[in-house]
């Protein structure tokens, strides 16, 4: 069924076949996409919907669009869903995360290769056993980039959970028990950040066939607060945004090599 008043535009993101890039990058707040949109060249104005503002330009040549989808998985996976009809197939989220292992600092970058399903939305899309995980060649390129601009980064499975305050308030939950108990088994496993995007990210790719990533900038880490360790309060993403931006590069200069080969 076509919702839209308008039959070429998406129903929720308002842009249509030729407004968006094969390229997308995804932060949550749509305040960032403007800040995004100003490494890429010509960047211009597509739409303003809900919690969706899009700018696309250029890298490399090739069209890239910036996309905000807002808080969570519900958002997360509309967006993605109608920036692929509208001609998208490689996304990478950036965002902010808490960190979960002792050695992972406020102001790292974590890359992540896959998401815990701990949230909703991609039980409306896959069955629980079947894995939300990265595009290789999106971590690969995630970690060159990182490299190559001297960031401290981290690289493993990140956790997708709905309720922020359930992550930082468990205590005064009612489930309180429950969500104790699995965040220290996701600790003792090695899961190194959490957020609230990614899983929905990885399991809408998977089954549209597309490529997605995500890189986060860990904005404080409770268990090192817990550990009476040090536990400043990060809050520039810039250089998540910068380290992005020089993967989708390199992504787009290994495409078209393939292309010609």
């Amino acid at each position: 069924m076509k919702y839209s008043e308008n039959p070429d535009l998406q129903y929720h993101i308002c842009a249509g076949k030729g407004d968006i890039g094969k390229y997308v990058i995804l932060p949550g707040d749509p305040k960032r996409v403007e800040k995004i949109a100003a490494y890429l060249d010509d960047a211009k104005f597509v739409a303003d919907s809900r919690e969706y503002m899009i700018y696309t330009g250029y890298l490399e040549g090739e069209k890239v669009t910036v996309c905000s989808t807002g808080m969570g998985g519900p958002s997360t996976a509309i967006g993605v869903q109608e920036l692929f009809n509208c001609g998208a197939d490689t996304f990478i989220r950036i965002g902010t995360c808490g960190g979960m292992q002792l050695d992972v600092m406020s102001g790292d970058l974590v890359i992540a290769t896959a998401s815990i399903r701990a949230e909703g939305t991609t039980r409306e899309y896959a069955p629980i056993e079947y894995p939300a995980v990265a595009d290789h060649q999106i971590v690969n390129a995630l970690i060159k980039a990182s490299q190559k601009l001297e960031a401290p980064y981290h690289v493993g499975v990140a956790q997708s959970k709905d309720s922020f305050y359930g992550q930082h308030s468990p205590e005064l939950m009612p489930v309180s028990y429950e969500l104790e108990n699995k965040w220290n088994a996701w600790v003792k496993m090695g899961c190194l950040a959490s957020e609230m995007e990614s899983a929905a990210l990885f399991i809408v790719s998977s089954y549209l066939r597309a490529r997605a990533g995500a890189i986060f900038m860990v904005v404080a880490n409770q268990e090192r607060e817990k550990a009476g360790l040090e536990n400043p309060v990060a809050h520039d993403t810039d250089l998540a945004v910068r380290t992005a931006v020089e993967a989708i590069r390199e992504m787009i200069k290994e495409d078209k090599a393939k292309a010609k080969a």
